[in-house]
């Protein structure tokens, strides 16, 4: 794990934001489904190859003009080409809120491709089980208990969002995911027994995978520094340090991406690691609870 103390010294100057990041995916997915290569749009531009990969990585500012060619070379519609320009313009705003559209807001889509390209990605969850270890039947149940007024339709459709996530984290190299819970979160049943079970089990097995790591905060632990709240902190590939702090609530989101937000959020991470169950003890106690439901 990195000290608050290397974050320090690593983020005097800020990296990519989110939102370019979220812009360059996106450029990069149209390229593929529009058949192009990186050859082709670097001949449309009149780059080079590696200008093309700095754009789609996020490594370089997109201009509004660039927007525009590769709309045209994409075939892109009017919606989906002013979507990218606003995102290229928020690009600059370190910070970024999102609020709710509908059941699937465009922050939770593009969370989905951030969580694909991180190399090491950091939650804490207080309350319930986090998206990524989400059994079908325990998002259901959670949804139903969250949001009672949503429609059986919109439930699904989250469902269908958590098993996109789960299923593009994996591939033959996965993110290494670091999981800390609040004990409560697995002493308050959400669904009936059979569901609550089934969750537990199946975060017991994935306690075993190579690229997960699940521990528990106990409640002996006492008060701890992530006691405000759930939050997930992000690190890509290539980069010193953790990139932003994402946290959720219940008119959207927001990612924190200040040197100083970072610096936080990773004093929390350190001191959830020394609070937690070891990784061990951690599948003894899920082994138990299952045990008792």
């Amino acid at each position: 794990m990195i000290t608050a103390v290397e974050v320090r010294n690593m983020t005097k100057r800020p990296g990519p934001s989110v939102r370019r990041r979220q812009l360059g995916a996106m450029l990069r997915q149209l390229r593929q489904d529009s058949g192009k290569t990186t050859r082709d749009v670097a001949e449309w531009l009149d780059i080079g190859d590696s200008a093309v990969s700095k754009i789609e990585k996020a490594r370089t500012t997109i201009k509004a003009q660039t927007i525009r060619a590769l709309c045209q070379l994409y075939d892109t519609d009017a919606s989906t080409t002013d979507t990218l320009l606003r995102i290229a313009k928020e690009s600059n705003e370190r910070g970024w809120w999102a609020a709710y559209r509908d059941t699937l807001p465009e922050w939770a889509r593009q969370l989905v491709g951030l969580e694909a390209d991180a190399l090491h990605l950091w939650n804490y969850e207080a309350e319930f089980i986090p998206g990524l270890l989400q059994t079908p039947a325990y998002v259901r149940a959670l949804m139903r208990a969250n949001r009672p007024d949503m429609a059986e339709g919109d439930i699904e459709r989250q469902v269908t969002l958590r098993r996109e996530r789960q299923e593009r984290l994996g591939g033959s190299q996965p993110p290494c995911l670091h999981f800390f819970l609040n004990e409560a979160v697995i002493r308050r049943p959400i669904g009936d027994s059979a569901v609550f079970r089934e969750q537990l089990a199946h975060l017991v097995e994935a306690s075993k995978l190579d690229h997960i790591t699940l521990r528990i905060v106990p409640f002996s632990a006492g008060p701890h520094p992530a006691i405000s709240g759930s939050f997930v902190m992000m690190q890509f590939p290539d980069e010193d340090a953790p990139a932003f702090a994402f946290v959720e609530n219940l008119r959207g989101a927001v990612y924190q991406e200040d040197p100083g937000d970072i610096e936080r959020y990773t004093v929390v991470v350190d001191a959830l690691d020394r609070l937690s169950l070891s990784s061990e003890d951690t599948r003894e106690m899920l082994v138990k609870t299952v045990d008792v439901q």
